[in-house]
């Protein structure tokens, strides 16, 4: 059969990609790059353009036939697709092993550094030098049976990751809560009640149902009066997959995270390293484990005091001991009181439409590009929509695809992914497309989608990514774009960008009421940018709280003790949390960021980006938001460099220096600042 992803077309073929031709798309391909990786690893006399290049090609050819069926596994996830998916886990990991850990091909590498040092372009010695890393990090040099551990370690690693995302989907889905007492939806926004009552009447049942997806849990926790309906809200969502809470025991991710982090020790000691963390770290822009430690730990000294007084203030306004689903109610009821600004009061300010079109003038006026529309190409659904760029010249640069609202069978929270990536070899070129992905709350009937500000910086933020990855001028696949960058740097671009997301003549451009087209009033704007540094302590403290708990586990494991997770986490609150949470809370069974995503031991990376951006946003502050020689700068150094250039040299010829904690603590308004700290 002719297979949609085996195809050449520039863009996948969504509309016709059916769950059985996912294994046989692999299956074949995998097929033929192990026969092309055969006979490069036979070459007697391999060069950069002989070996390299092809090898970028295979590299390239993978990534485009397997991201659209990751993609889609997150974003349409069915029973046939996920059973595809999971089939192919174990063929790619096996594949991604037996390539990484090929003596042949590590030695071929090793000879071209060697013979053409002297003719290789800074471009190509980086991506040499990535992949010789890799080869060692995948245990190249390892003896055979413990290289065979390694790749089973490996595979096994990569089912459970698997396992644990779907148990988190599974029990996200599995909640819902049922309300026939309009008394109880008090707070909530129309929007959200309309769904609910629609959704009520398609299971034909009275009053409302609330679905447990991001939006409606953000609304519930943060506006509705009832504090039974918080609680309920609350509890569901943070004992998702584990062995508390409504659905206790049935999706629990208990053991799954165990096993997780035993393979990941046991891979980090097959190559000597003392525990997964410093594993990590061999590919990042932080050095060493007590690096990390001492960065997270001088934030929260700095931060400490004013989360403090932060919520003793809070609780104070509230009249009584907060519970932990309640503090973002006060907090908004807080915010409200002293700044007169309400997230749900704003959304009628920033339709979809209006944000989009702002945001793309923002890009188009710093990085002089157009973003324009593409009607009729092929989407995995009805929601999501294409969008070209070019450059100044009217070239083409990339595309990406934005699906944004919350539905069933999508994985929840914000990310952008690399649908296709930038290559510019013998064999051919491709432009970079990448997905932006986010959950919120759909349009209805008589009106466009309506965000939060909060809303508003997520898209600021995951466009961000996206011009990392479309921005690229390095030509080699495997370090363009957003690949090859240190883990702990990969945040810069999206936090960066999220500044001008609180920029006052952004703000005028990116919002104009639904019904009236008014743009967000002056005054109103004013009082919005001042609660940047609302709660900015508890905010830091709770990322410190994440951070500290995963560089724990992934430090302090040990076969003989197991992950200690309930321990390290409850050790780290009694260090850094400043909101008391139950005894019940289980957020670690649902953290996938960590036990799922790429940020083991690298939940740190974004404070660590975070400094750099506040940081690279203040050179702008000094010459302004929108200077083009700044903006310019920042193009040539960070976003079109990808990985072919070390991140903190990136960032040192950007700025002329290196980076300053300073920067952040100011930007959140935390004034008891340390020392001049580096990150």
């Amino acid at each position: 059969m002719d297979n949609p992803l085996l195809g050449q077309e520039p863009l996948p073929q969504f509309l016709k990609i059916r769950p059985e031709h996912v294994e046989p798309a692999v299956r074949e391909l995998l097929d033929q790059n192990r026969a092309r990786i055969e006979e490069l690893a036979q070459r007697q006399d391999p060069t950069f353009a002989s070996v390299v290049e092809p090898l970028e090609e295979l590299h390239h050819r993978t990534i485009r036939t397997w991201s659209p069926v990751s993609h889609l596994n997150a974003v349409v996830n069915s029973e046939a697709l996920r059973l595809g998916y999971n089939a192919c886990l174990p063929l790619l990991s096996a594949y991604q092993t037996d390539l990484a850990q090929s003596e042949p091909l590590f030695r071929a590498y090793r000879t071209v550094a060697e013979r053409e040092a002297g003719s290789l372009k800074p471009v190509q010695r980086q991506l040499i030098a990535h992949r010789v890393r890799d080869f060692r990090l995948a245990g190249v040099g390892l003896p055979v049976e413990r290289k065979e551990r390694f790749k089973q370690a490996m595979l096994e690693l990569t089912q459970l990751q698997a396992k644990f995302e779907e148990n988190v989907l599974d029990a996200t889905k599995a909640w819902s809560r049922h309300v026939t007492e309009a008394a109880e939806l008090r707070g909530l926004n129309d929007m959200l009640i309309e769904q609910a009552r629609q959704r009520a009447a398609e299971q034909g049942l009275p009053g409302w149902v609330l679905s447990l997806d991001q939006p409606t849990y953000v609304a519930v926790v943060t506006d509705a009066e009832s504090p039974g309906l918080r609680r309920a809200f609350y509890e569901a969502w943070t004992t998702r997959a584990s062995d508390q809470g409504p659905n206790a025991g049935r999706w629990d991710n208990s053991q799954v995270m165990e096993e997780i982090l035993k393979r990941r020790h046991e891979a980090a000691r097959l190559l000597d390293f003392g525990n997964f963390a410093e594993y990590a770290l061999a590919t990042r822009m932080a050095t060493s484990v007590p690096e990390v430690l001492k960065f997270l730990h001088e934030l929260a000294r700095a931060a400490r005091s004013a989360a403090q007084a932060e919520f003793a203030e809070l609780e104070a306004f509230a009249g009584h001991k907060l519970e932990a689903w309640d503090v973002g109610f006060y907090a908004e009821r807080l915010q409200r009181e002293r700044f007169k600004v309400s997230q749900e009061e704003l959304r009628p300010y920033f339709p979809l439409p209006k944000v989009l079109a702002g945001l793309f003038e923002v890009a188009e006026r710093l990085f002089g590009i157009r973003i324009r529309e593409r009607t009729g190409a092929p989407v995995w659904h009805p929601d999501a929509r294409l969008f070209d760029i070019q450059n100044a010249q009217g070239e083409p640069v990339g595309s990406f695809y934005l699906d944004a609202y919350a539905r069933p069978n999508k994985r929840s929270g914000a990310w952008m992914d690399e649908c296709v990536g930038r290559k510019r070899l013998a064999s051919g070129a491709a432009l970079p497309v990448a997905y932006l992905v986010c959950n919120f709350l759909p349009p209805g009937a008589d009106r466009p989608a309506l965000l939060t500000h909060d809303d508003v910086v997520t898209l600021f933020h995951e466009f961000g990514h996206g011009l990392h990855h479309l921005l690229t001028r390095v030509d080699y696949p495997s370090i363009a774009g957003i690949n090859g960058v240190a883990w702990d740097a990969v945040e810069l671009p999206s936090q960066f960008l999220e500044n001008y997301a609180w920029n006052p003549e952004v703000l005028q451009r990116i919002s104009g009421h639904y019904e009236t087209g008014e743009a967000l009033p002056r005054e109103q704007q004013a009082r919005l940018i001042e609660t940047r540094s609302f709660h900015a302590g508890l905010q830091m403290m709770r990322q410190l709280e994440f951070a500290l708990f995963d560089f724990r586990i992934h430090t302090e494991y040990s076969p003989e003790r197991g992950g200690r997770i309930r321990q390290i986490l409850d050790e780290v609150r009694a260090e850094v949390a400043v909101v008391p949470v139950p005894s019940w809370n289980r957020f670690p069974h649902s953290f996938g960021h960590i036990f799922a995503g790429g940020y083991a031991a690298g939940y740190y990376s974004y404070k660590w980006a975070e400094v750099l951006a506040a940081d690279a946003f203040a050179a702008f502050e000094e010459s302004g938001v929108f200077d083009a020689a700044t903006a310019q700068r920042f193009v040539d150094a960070i976003l079109s460099r990808g990985g072919s250039r070390e991140a903190l040299e990136a960032f040192v010829e950007f700025r002329g220096r290196r980076p300053d904690v300073r920067a952040l603590l100011k930007q959140h308004g935390i004034l008891a600042a340390p020392s001049p700290a580096r990150a």
